[in-house]
């Protein structure tokens, strides 16, 4: 397949037209038109074959998975998702694949109203690089640097499977089969939390999501906002899966420093806890207490004794 019939063959499944697209694919660059009142918020991320997702990995994941990385970090953001742009590095033009990683990406992108809009086809070895772009309120972007001494930390939904499911890919342990596929579900097919960086505008002082590992990130939350933050292990969210096949020691450390959960980590003060319980049980979105913020820095991660757990990192680093 020749290189314009490649980016058809991509247009034709993922260029979802929005009335704001005033210009999508086909032309040097795209022309949009933002809404009045909000802000652009734009973020991109690059998932290399055999770096960020096993290669035997399927089409369609792959497709899934890059634009859902993307979507995290506007969640993060508290951003409405847009328009995306992707550059796509390929061996060799295999019209099998294209269309597989198309049909992944344009389900998600339908999920949340993304339009692709332009990007770039090239040869080489598989490289992803996605850029989204999202709207969010003038002054109303959820950020990283302001967390305060006395606030809670709270994580939403369950964290450690991707990082269990690559620890089982060549296990012949006693796993069920029905907890290996929701565990490789949580790897190759991760959900943004989109909704729920929304609501967290009226809620959260500070927000991340949870990409290279609980620690890690909320390293950066510490970091940015000037403070230190206690993570209370027990308390961590563990899927029916996890908790079916990981002892609680190892299952720990996936959680704090596994990392591919694309979860949000985020901070709220204590009054308005309840405010915010009662917006999450209207739309029925899980999250969980895990920490506080602290007069200190770094982030530490406490046992059942209020000892520090110590591990062997505190999550991915790429060139370490």
């Amino acid at each position: 397949m020749a290189e314009f019939s490649l980016i058809e063959s991509i247009r034709q499944r993922c260029a979802h037209l929005r009335d704001d697209v005033v210009l999508g694919i086909g032309d040097d660059a795209a022309v949009v038109a933002v809404p009045p009142d909000c802000e652009l918020a734009v973020c991109t991320d690059t998932l290399v074959a055999g770096v960020h997702f096993p290669r035997d990995t399927t089409a369609a994941d792959i497709g899934w998975k890059s634009l859902a990385v993307n979507l995290s970090d506007l969640a993060a953001m508290g951003a409405t998702p847009a328009w995306a742009l992707l550059a796509l590095t390929l061996p060799t033009a295999d019209t099998g694949f294209v269309e597989g990683f198309a049909d992944g990406f344009a389900a998600l992108a339908a999920e949340h109203g993304v339009s692709l809009i332009g990007g770039d086809t090239t040869s080489g070895p598989l490289t992803i690089t996605v850029t989204v772009h999202g709207f969010v309120p003038k002054g109303r972007a959820l950020r990283r640097d302001r967390a305060r001494v006395g606030d809670t930390v709270w994580v939403s939904g369950t964290l450690g499977d991707a990082a269990a499911a690559l620890r089982e890919r060549d296990s012949t342990g006693d796993i069920s089969a029905e907890s290996r596929a929701s565990l490789r579900a949580r790897l190759g097919r991760p959900q943004p939390r989109v909704d729920l960086g929304i609501l967290l505008r009226e809620f959260a002082s500070s927000c991340i999501d949870i990409s290279d590992g609980l620690l890690a990130d909320l390293g950066h939350v510490a970091t940015a906002s000037g403070v230190g933050i206690e993570i209370d292990v027990l308390r961590l969210p563990a899927s029916p899966a996890l908790l079916d096949r990981v002892p609680m020691e190892q299952r720990h450390a996936l959680q704090l420093a596994g990392g591919d959960d694309y979860e949000l980590a985020f901070t709220v003060a204590p009054e308005r806890i309840p405010l915010l319980q009662q917006a999450i049980a209207r739309n029925a979105i899980p999250i969980t207490l895990v920490g506080r913020v602290v007069a200190d820095s770094g982030v530490r991660a406490l046992d059942a004794e209020g000892r520090v757990l110590e591990l062997p990192r505190a999550g991915w680093e790429h060139f370490s």
